[in-house]
Formats: structure tokens, C-alpha cells, sequence
């Protein structure tokens, strides 16, 4: 008896990784361990503090483990600039400005390092924008959140993968 022989599928070429915000929106009761582990992975400690994830397989999936009780989608540069100015800080708890991009990176101002985040050319690991805060800390959302926070984004709630409507809430939230 002869066996089949498996199809391999040729691999798809790697695409610059996209860049993702997460905000956690619901709190710890009733969460199970392994979600509040995936969660303080991400970095999102407490409710409405936010993080910039690239889109990588292993990060991909931590997020779609945590959608119930965080809103993710992929930012747009104007709304990442302006997340930076408002948010940013650096160790000191300063507030990040152009100097500091002076300083610490090899570019000269927010809208550039924002650019360069975009487009994937540098990331929070590496070491010249670690002294960069990694954690945003936001206010909840002016006028209140899309619907429900215990519904998803198709069923007229706030979580999961919420699309470009990620922008808006940042927007709600600086």
C-alpha cells in the first residue's frame, strides 16, 4: 500500500511586519491565569494603557488569545506622530520631544522615528530606543467607548480586531 505523498505549499515571501496598537480595555476579575501571563507579556499591566505590536506571527497570536479584553488594530502614521507627541515619555517619566529623538536615536524628529516605525526600520527592542517608555498610558475615551466593552467589534462592541477604528479611539483617548 503506497502513501500519499504530502503537498508542500511554497512559503510566502516575508512582507515588512505591520504595525499594530493595542489597548487594553477590560480589567482582571474573573480573568484566567494564562490570559493575565499573555497579557503582561504585551505589556498591558492596567485598563487604557496602550502598546505599539508588530505584526509577527508569535505577537499576531498573543493578541488574538487576549481579544477579549483588549482592541487592536493597525495605526496610521499621522496618528502615531501625534500618540508620541501627546504620550511619549522616557525614562524620568518625561515627557518624549524632538530633543530627546536627538539624543537618544539617530533620527532628529518624532515624525521621522514615527516614519521609521511605520515602515518597520526600527523597533522597541533595539537599543538605541530603549530608554523610550514602551507603554502609553491613556485616558478612557471622551464620550464613552463604541458600544459595549463585553462585545466585539462585529457584534457592535469595542473589542478584538477593530481595524482602522483603532485610530478614532486613540484619537478619544489622548
Amino acid at each position: 500500500m503506497a502513501m500519499a505523498k504530502k503537498k508542500v505549499k511554497p512559503k510566502e515571501t516575508e512582507e515588512v511586519p505591520k504595525l499594530f496598537f493595542a489597548i487594553r480595555i477590560r480589567g482582571n476579575p474573573g480573568m484566567r491565569r494564562k490570559m493575565l501571563d499573555t497579557l503582561k507579556m504585551l505589556r498591558m499591566h492596567k485598563v487604557n494603557h496602550g502598546v505599539l505590536v508588530w505584526g509577527n506571527p508569535s505577537y499576531k497570536g498573543m493578541l488574538v488569545k487576549c481579544k477579549d479584553y483588549i482592541a487592536f488594530g493597525e495605526i496610521d502614521e499621522k496618528t502615531l506622530i501625534r500618540l508620541l507627541r501627546a504620550r511619549g515619555r522616557v525614562i524620568g517619566n518625561e515627557t518624549l520631544t524632538d530633543e530627546h529623538i536627538k539624543n537618544l536615536t539617530k533620527y532628529k524628529t518624532i515624525r521621522e522615528l514615527a516614519k521609521a516605525l511605520i515602515n518597520g526600520e526600527i523597533q522597541y527592542r533595539e537599543k538605541e530606543i530603549y530608554k523610550i517608555k514602551p507603554v502609553f498610558r491613556l485616558h478612557p475615551p471622551r464620550k464613552g467607548y463604541r458600544g459595549s466593552i463585553k462585545k466585539h467589534y462585529k457584534e457592535g462592541g469595542t473589542l478584538g480586531n477593530v481595524g482602522i477604528y483603532i485610530n478614532e479611539l486613540i484619537h478619544k483617548m489622548l
